[in-house]
């Protein structure tokens, strides 16, 4: 698969997550065996106004290559700005747009989804990105305001036709949210119309989930957002799926393994402090499941240094053996 000329080695795409997809959360999923991995949501005003936590967020590494950078607004002019700042920079292999966020504070802005309901705005976007930019250039869109995707179809001809190199499509309502059921058949209906590569999204939970989109769908590639929190493995589980038609089941060991190198990763980019306390919520996803991991829970809640969390996890890790 292809993404205008950059070779895309892999089936799979981890998700852009507001306050999940960092840095070292992208690292860890790359070593996982992601083949794409996405940064958090980015504002492009943010980077228009030099917002230093917004430029934070920017931040990449070679290892975690080749990474998408996703932005988010409703002002052309600022969107393209933002776009031509982030490959000046260098580091972004592929520049994304936000046509389908649903939060209420990213839609009274009259971006995210809220854009679906504005073509004249969604074109006036990505023409501008597209004219900053010669960067791979890709958007993630949603079904729209309604049931019958008709948005969905509308935008993604507009895209195509203004010169974006491929598509993301996540099959629920801007109403759904991340409830109900993810329509595939639209995935489908959209593949079928367009020439460019389109890339399945939601309701992938497991290695089965992801055979049954890329058959049923014959989307390109398939993305994983919440899934990848508790197994960032299930990437490379697909990716050997897809190759061979099996894969290794996740280890008890292989979780506690990557726990561990989570926390290296969090001290190491945020600091001792910070990645402690962001560290109590985190290391929560991994044990989803297990027995005891209730108990688990509790003690993470009271971190207060990166070694008492390597000791929790390796008593965890004793007494259920």
């Amino acid at each position: 698969m292809k993404i205008k000329e950059l070779e895309i080695k892999g089936k799979t795409f981890l998700a852009p997550l507001a306050g999940i997809t960092n840095l070292p959360f992208r690292r860890l999923v790359k070593e996982c065996g992601c083949a794409v991995v996405c940064s958090e949501m980015i504002s492009a005003k943010g980077i228009f106004y030099n917002s230093v936590n917004t430029l934070t967020l920017l931040t990449s590494r070679e290892d975690e290559k080749p990474l998408s950078v996703q932005l988010f607004g409703s002002d052309p002019e600022s969107m393209g700005q933002a776009a031509a700042f982030v490959e000046e920079r260098g580091e972004a292999d592929i520049i994304d747009i936000n046509f389908g966020c649903s939060v209420k504070k990213v839609v009274k802005q009259g971006a995210g989804v809220a854009l679906m309901k504005e073509p004249k705005t969604s074109e006036a976007i990505l023409k501008a990105v597209r004219k900053a930019t010669n960067l791979p250039f890709t958007i993630k869109i949603r079904s729209g305001w309604d049931g019958s995707g008709q948005q969905a179809f509308a935008l993604a001809n507009i895209a195509q036709d203004a010169g974006v190199d491929a598509i993301t499509i996540h099959p629920r309502t801007a109403g759904q949210g991340f409830k109900g059921f993810a329509n595939w058949d639209l995935i489908q209906r959209i593949k079928e119309t367009l020439s460019i590569p389109v890339i399945g999204n939601g309701d992938i939970n497991c290695v089965e989930d992801a055979a049954r989109m890329l058959a049923q769908t014959k989307c390109d590639a398939v993305m994983v957002g919440r899934a990848a929190m508790s197994n960032p493995y299930l990437l490379a589980q697909i990716e050997a799926y897809v190759a061979s038609g099996t894969y290794k089941n996740t280890e008890p060991s292989d979780i506690f393994r990557t726990m561990e190198r989570l926390i290296s990763l969090y001290v190491a980019y945020f600091g001792e402090i910070h990645a402690t306390r962001m560290l109590r919520g985190r290391l929560t996803w991994f044990v989803k499941g297990l027995p005891g991991c209730s108990a688990f829970r509790k003690e993470l809640a009271r971190l207060e240094t990166s070694d008492q969390a390597l000791d929790l996890i390796r008593t965890y890790e004793t007494a259920g053996n």
